[in-house]
């Protein structure tokens, strides 16, 4: 009889614990949580997978040489935009004005690579997810539709310079929404050689890097509007 009951307990206790790690393997596994604003009694959890997108690459980054003969430099960086935060124009030909991008330019933007007409490397998008690459991106060779102006851009932020004290990580002097993909910009051959990161292996870049938010107006936290049946209709 006693030997009945230790079995049954222990059989009780292996079933618990098989019950416990397959409800803590399937919480592991769900994606982080943003709430809607009808449930507020739940934090706001901010979505960080976009570091992590390249963290693949992380140890080959580290690994390889540096090609100074072919560095891109961050005033070349700069000169590709019309202001400090915008979309980079497109500096070349595109061979189908129609495209609205996706493969056309991912099968270079996506990962980078040498590329000998233009001798340079190429740079990574930081959002490959989004394919409607031309949406923002326009050739920069328009001078015959767009006129000039007295636009006074916002002069872009310094590197070495953005950091609380000098033995300090360097905080984030720019918004990351679209450019939550740290390596991508900061690593590699194709990365400016001022921002290029000297330990890409660390690949959790915002456990150190902080968001130097005074560049912009505070716009509140975000949560997504849930709808009714009524609204939706």
């Amino acid at each position: 009889m006693k030997r009945v009951i230790i079995l049954s307990l222990f059989a009780i206790l292996l079933i618990a614990f098989a019950m416990v790690w397959k409800s803590s393997y399937e919480s592991g596994l769900q994606e982080a949580y943003i709430p809607t604003e009808s449930d507020s009694s739940i934090l706001l959890i901010p979505s960080e997978t976009g570091v992590f997108q390249r963290s693949k690459y992380a140890l080959e980054y580290a690994d390889m040489p540096i090609d100074k003969e072919h560095q891109r430099t961050l005033n070349e960086y700069y000169k590709n935009r019309a202001f400090h935060g915008a979309p980079p124009s497109i500096p070349h030909e595109v061979d189908d004005e129609r495209t609205m991008g996706e493969n056309s330019c991912l099968k270079c933007h996506q990962n980078g690579g040498y590329v000998d007409k233009y001798k340079a490397y190429t740079p990574v998008t930081p959002h490959p997810e989004m394919i409607n690459c031309r949406q923002c991106h326009v050739a920069q060779n328009a001078t015959d539709v767009f006129k000039g102006s007295n636009y006074i851009a916002t002069p872009a932020p310094k590197a070495g310079i953005n950091k609380a004290l000098v033995s300090s990580p360097p905080v984030i002097p720019h918004q990351i929404q679209m450019r939550e993909n740290c390596l991508s910009c900061h690593a590699g051959p194709g990365a400016p050689k001022e921002i290029r990161v000297s330990h890409p292996e660390r690949i959790n870049c915002r456990q150190c890097h902080v968001l130097n938010n005074k560049e912009t107006t505070d716009i509140g936290v975000f949560n997504r509007k849930s709808y009714t049946n009524d609204e939706k209709e």
